[in-house]
């Protein structure tokens, strides 16, 4: 993967030993400082390093007997300053390319040892999965209606939609919960968490607080609406509470973003599977794709549910051992901190009230709220999930067990981020090419210490795996029921029977799982996955997330006032993410990363290229302005937001204020419904109508047939 995230964020790795002997062996001109140290040293250094060649012989992998310190410290994304203690770029160029050292061609090939265990491993979690699919698609449905036989009662006209969106209300709040955990750690999360920690540090840690800020306002501001109107589709709310072209544009969004994020969560684990195995990315993915959109298609709801809840416990045994076994290889949680520390990667955020910093202290607390409330209870597979529970107690138990769940996940990731770098804290993998791409590193160091075990690999990959499949079957189940519910439904002159609707429901999952796994390719080009979806994400999510949140809490607000903000905060966010990536592309914007050293390395690799590479990294001062579009990703989705808030209120001024009598206060957050003028009922929306009279028939039936 190319190695410029989204937005425009580039990492780049720079070794000191590296950059020395780019300005010595290159002949470059750029300045740089660089403390030497005396012969004697030198003598230390090359008899260190005989001594690591002779261990080398003796086994595939060794930790060098001794190191040398490389700390690089970056005011400036065009300031570097070095501190090596490697006496000239000639010691560091024979060290590369020593011909008694394995080379790393040679290396990353003895890495991809998948065995058969590890292949039998991986196919077993696909076909449990497809037989999970398999169940509730035809055995579970087939003894529903078997059930029914009999009946007097006449099947309720659209129960076909409610089983297969929302498991027909009746889902327990264990899976739901857990299947929200799985979905929300996706492919992208469990690899690009850990490649954040290793490049940046841990001031992404920080973002773990403000998942339960998010619930806390999931809780008391947005799920109690949902709940009570019992909608399918998150965005029926928008024409209740303004009309239909808020709705279309809401579901226009949703399905930009959905188009966009699915290639990027099956990408993950290919480059995964890749890295163990060496087979092409193009093999797997079609394999992939085939087996989530099958179980999907045919399981619904309840088969989504519960094979994200098996696939919740693959990933955590598979990370939980890796992450024991790294930890006692490494001598020690202290070892782990010690490493971490020197190299400058335990940091808070900065506190600063610039919003181009990567990592400031507002960009993460108050930019990573606004993000994780979008994710966690605006969008429409998490909606989905929450209205498959029977009423708003299940939802709020189901709300606690999935923010503690989701802490404890993204936690792990974190941690094996760390433990990544203490594993590699002398020879960076990035920079020698033994990874060949950021977001390989967890896989490669999962088969270094782990890949002599027979299964363990199979049962990581199939962990990653997992987390990517819960995530793309989620979106391609919600956004069957975008399409039916927003798209094909209103402008229907008479309605689906069941037969169509079921059939319209697993087509549209078929077409959309094919057309993710024909974009791939686009995403293979974009950059470091966490970044990238985030950035893809941010430039729909946050109009989306003022949207909602401007219908919720300001009664007084039009329907053209919102249209307007909505599409302001659109071009805006467009614009930033266009920008930034051109940036990125040209080299204008990059931000400082943690250091890295290639000095204990115990294989030989092409130093030319490192030298090359580490050239063309670093760009004059004067080519790397700072601009608004520079802003940090993590404000991405609050900025969206409040564009669209601040541009429905002024416009205002121009279409008038609503009357709040006009609104039903169903529509508004329970702490605001005090303060609305008397509801004007006969100004209730036919949808409305239609919606309680449709959960009154459910009631009446559900009672005639307890009755039974």
């Amino acid at each position: 993967m190319s190695s410029e995230p989204a937005g425009g964020q580039i990492i780049t790795t720079t070794p000191s030993a590296t950059i020395m002997a780019s300005s010595q062996l290159a002949g470059s001109s750029t300045p740089s400082t660089t403390t030497t140290t005396s012969t004697t040293v030198a003598a230390e250094i090359v008899g260190s390093t005989v001594a690591g060649i002779k261990e080398t012989m003796k086994t595939l992998i060794t930790t060098p007997t001794a190191r040398t310190t490389t700390t690089t410290s970056m005011a400036t994304p065009s300031t570097t300053t070095i501190s090596s203690v490697s006496s000239t770029a000639a010691i560091s160029s024979s060290l590369a390319n020593d011909p008694t050292k394995q080379s790393v061609a040679d290396l990353s090939s003895s890495l991809q040892h998948f065995g058969i265990v590890d292949y039998c491993v991986f196919v077993l979690m696909l076909i449990i999965c497809a037989a999970i699919g398999f169940y509730f698609g035809f055995i579970e449905k087939k003894q529903k209606k078997k059930g029914q036989k009999g009946s007097a009662t006449e099947q309720r006209r659209g129960s076909e939609a409610l089983d297969y969106l929302v498991g027909g209300r009746k889902m327990k709040v264990f899976p739901v919960s857990l299947s929200l955990v799985a979905s929300f750690v996706s492919g992208i999360s469990l690899l690009g968490t850990s490649t954040e920690i290793y490049v940046y540090g841990t001031q992404y840690a920080f973002i773990l607080i403000t998942l339960a800020l998010s619930g806390v306002i999931s809780w008391y501001v947005f799920l109690p609406v949902f709940c009570n109107l019992q909608l399918t589709s998150t965005y029926e709310y928008l024409e209740m509470r303004f009309d239909r072209r808020l709705r279309f544009f809401g579901s226009v969004m949703f399905l930009l973003i959905s188009l966009l994020w699915m290639p990027i969560s099956i990408y993950v684990p290919a480059l995964t599977f890749n890295q163990v195995t060496g087979i092409d990315l193009f093999t797997i993915i079609p394999v992939v794709c085939v087996i989530c959109t099958f179980y999907t298609c045919i399981g619904g709801i309840k088969g989504v549910i519960w094979t994200d809840v098996l696939q919740s416990f693959i990933m955590i045994g598979s990370m939980g051992f890796v992450i024991i076994k790294g930890t006692v290889d490494l001598g020690g949680m202290g070892v782990v901190y010690d490493r971490n520390l020197e190299s400058g990667r335990i940091q808070a955020p900065e506190f600063t009230f610039d919003p181009t910093v990567r990592m400031g202290f507002f960009a993460v607390f108050v930019g990573g709220t606004m993000l994780k409330i979008q994710h966690t209870c605006i969008i429409q597979p998490a909606v989905q999930r929450f209205l498959s529970l029977p009423g708003m107690k299940e939802v709020k138990k189901c709300l606690i067990i999935f923010i503690i769940g989701l802490v404890f996940i993204l936690g792990m990731c974190i941690y094996m981020g760390l433990l990544a770098y203490a594993h590699y804290y002398d020879c960076d993998p990035i920079t020698t090419k033994l990874a060949q791409a950021k977001d390989q590193i967890v896989p490669l160091y999962v088969m270094q210490i782990a890949g002599s075990y027979p299964g363990l690999a199979g049962l990581f990959v199939a962990g990653v795996f997992s987390a990517a499949l819960s995530s793309l079957s989620t979106a391609l189940n919600s956004l069957s029921g975008v399409l039916l519910k927003d798209f094909i439904e209103p402008y229907r002159k008479t309605p689906l029977t069941e037969r169509q609707t079921a059939f319209g429901l697993r087509a549209i999952v078929v077409v959309f799982g094919m057309s993710s796994m024909a974009m791939v390719k686009v995403v293979q080009k974009l950059g470091m996955v966490m970044q990238l979806s985030t950035t893809v994400g941010s430039m729909t999510a946050g109009p989306l997330f003022g949207m909602f949140t401007v219908g919720m809490t300001m009664p007084f607000v039009k329907t053209e006032s919102v249209l307007a903000g909505c599409i302001s905060a659109s071009v805006l966010m467009g614009y930033i993410a266009v920008r930034s990536q051109i940036d990125a592309a040209l080299g204008l914007l990059r931000f400082p990363t943690k250091p890295v050293s290639i000095d204990g390395c115990p294989y030989s690799f092409d130093m030319s290229h490192v030298v090359n590479s580490t050239l063309t990294g670093i760009p004059p001062p004067e080519t790397a302005p700072h601009a608004f579009h520079h802003l940090s990703f993590l404000w991405y989705t609050g900025l969206g937001a409040a564009t669209t808030v601040v541009v429905s209120l002024l416009a205002t001024f121009y279409f008038g204020r609503q009357d709040s009598s006009e609104v039903n206060p169903n529509l508004i957050i329970p702490k605001l419904r005090r303060f609305l003028k008397p509801y004007k009922y006969s100004s209730v929306p036919v949808d409305l109508d239609k919606n309680a009279k449709e959960m009154e028939s459910l009631n009446h039936k559900e009672n005639d047939t307890t009755q039974e």
